[in-house]
């Protein structure tokens, strides 16, 4: 039992040292960054929805304002 954990902690040991700490370092930082720009982008996209939305709303008001109303039966 002895011998499989030193062979277990061997590969960790050789596994850990072969990762880089500017490479780790510029993977969050591209990670945060990435995150950022998909944020911003539905941010947009649901402001634009929004906007677009609330024109084609005023647009569709114009219209039935100025739509000549029937005359009422009485």
């Amino acid at each position: 039992m002895v011998t499989v954990d030193t062979v277990v902690l061997d590969r960790i040991t050789k596994q850990a040292r072969e990762i880089r700490f500017s490479r780790v370092l510029l993977t969050v930082l591209a990670g945060i960054f990435y995150g950022i720009g998909w944020i911003t982008a539905r941010g947009f996209g649901v402001l634009w929805l929004a906007l677009t939305w609330s024109a084609v709303a005023v647009k569709v008001g114009w219209q039935e304002g100025r739509r000549k109303s029937a005359p009422k039966r009485t």
